[in-house]
């Protein structure tokens, strides 16, 4: 009888863990949906608002400063109050950023669209810093890598979806550029009033969604990680960490990685109409393209790494990206773009290498180098900038990728000598799974 008893105890937990794991895998595919619908919006609010390529840039300056800025205050609330707070704080900013694209459309504001993202960006900074933690300790310590790896690959899901179903239900939803010179100007203002405010609806039901999924993260009991302290002494303050130069080397390729990546991804549609000549619902399919081919590199790259070391993969794939970019630059029509749905192949495996090696050997600063990494992803916030004022100012959008040929060059040398470290430190607290939140 108390075997049947704990059998049943040891399946309920189980069940528990798993509804658990569903809920931190959706925070995965959630924010990657999130991020994957920029490069719709880009091209949306361009021609919504009439910018250039510059300006609307804005919308990844938007998104990648508040990553930058909430990162350290991310860590602060889930160190002092717990990570399932810290979720739920992140849901609660992504949702009420969701809601504002209605008064953003309403205002016909583009400064309203970018403070909205702003918004969600924050609570993306939140959930982005708790869910890698949670998927691992969700289960047996022994499987953890399996646990994150199967929840990141629903990122990829997103990114390969998010594009083919945003450009459906809002670039499908305007007139085209030639419709919009035939018209007059009162009709245009009508025609692009219409075009602003075809996000509403996409955007209340995602807000929805996040609220619906806060509710239950506040109603569902959830592992806590806790430390062992090993009693060795704490890192002294953030700038400390700069003291390992594999970190700061990881840093500085961090930030041209993401940089470079946000120019690929958020860019492509308006790329891709120009190097290809083709219209933005068929360069909305092809980025749906580059998501899977994202999603595919990443199981590749995993597998790959059992037969070559990480930090030569890495300067393998970012040496590839660097001759892609080349064909990007100098070459005209599809092949373009399927040089940059290699490029995104190639890209996959970039973000989480740089991040494993940079941390790798850092002891007490573990902590404060994991925050650098992050704060580093404001490289998107500024890199496409460049890339989007080299387009207006020469014209010529192709000429443009010089932006991320020159970021993966700094990414190969990170991979052939910035990754190497210092002599081992003994790391001051191991991760372990407590009992609940």
């Amino acid at each position: 009888m108390i075997t049947s008893f704990s059998k049943d105890v040891a399946i309920n937990k189980a069940s528990k863990t798993g509804f658990a794991f569903m809920l931190v895998t959706s925070l995965f595919f959630l924010w990657g949906f999130s991020n994957n619908l920029n490069p719709i919006l880009i091209p949306h609010l361009k021609k919504s608002f009439t910018l250039t390529t510059t300006q609307s840039t804005l919308v990844d300056s938007a998104v990648y400063i508040a990553y930058f800025l909430m990162a350290l205050p991310a860590g602060y609330v889930m160190k002092r109050l717990g990570y399932k707070i810290g979720i739920i704080t992140g849901l609660l900013f992504f949702s009420i950023g969701a809601f504002l694209f209605i008064p953003a459309a309403n205002t016909q504001s583009y400064q309203f669209f970018l403070f909205a993202l702003f918004v969600i960006a924050c609570g993306l900074a939140f959930l982005e810093t708790a869910a890698n933690p949670y998927a691992a300790a969700l289960g047996p310590s022994e499987t953890s890598t399996q646990r994150l790896n199967l929840a990141q690959s629903f990122n990829g899901l997103a990114a390969a979806l998010a594009p083919v179903i945003g450009a459906r239900v809002i670039l499908g939803q305007g007139a085209t550029e030639h419709q919009l010179q035939a018209m007059s100007t009162a009709a245009r203002r009508v025609a692009l009033a219409s075009e602003a405010a075809s996000v509403k609806t996409p955007y209340f039901i995602l807000g929805t969604i996040l609220l619906l999924i806060a509710i239950a993260f506040a109603l569902t009991t959830l592992p806590k990680i806790e430390h062992k302290e090993t009693g060795k002494a704490k890192s002294k303050n953030i700038l400390h960490a700069f003291k390992h130069k594999h970190l700061t080397w990881a840093v500085i390729a961090q930030f041209f990685y993401v940089g470079g990546q946000v120019c690929v991804f958020s860019l492509f549609v308006l790329y891709a109409t120009k190097s290809a000549g083709i219209t933005e619902m068929k360069a909305a399919d092809y980025l749906g393209a580059c998501g899977i081919a994202f999603l595919i590199g990443r199981f590749v790259g995993t597998f790959l790494m059992r037969y070559i070391k990480p930090n030569r993969l890495l300067t393998i794939y970012a040496s590839i990206n660097i001759l892609l970019c080349m064909v990007a630059i100098g070459v005209n029509g599809i092949i373009t773009v399927y040089a940059v749905i290699l490029i995104c192949f190639f890209m996959s495996v970039m973000f989480p290498t740089i991040f494993a090696l940079g941390i790798a050997d850092l002891g007490v600063d573990t902590e404060y180098g994991s925050s650098l990494l992050i704060m580093s992803i404001v490289g998107g916030a500024i890199l496409p900038r460049l890339f989007g004022s080299i387009t207006d100012s020469t014209g010529d959008i192709q000429i443009a990728y010089l932006v991320p040929l020159a970021c993966f060059s700094i990414v190969a040398y990170f991979g052939w000598r910035g990754h190497k470290t210092v002599p081992k430190i003994d790391l001051e607290e191991e991760p372990a799974i407590g009992t609940t939140l």
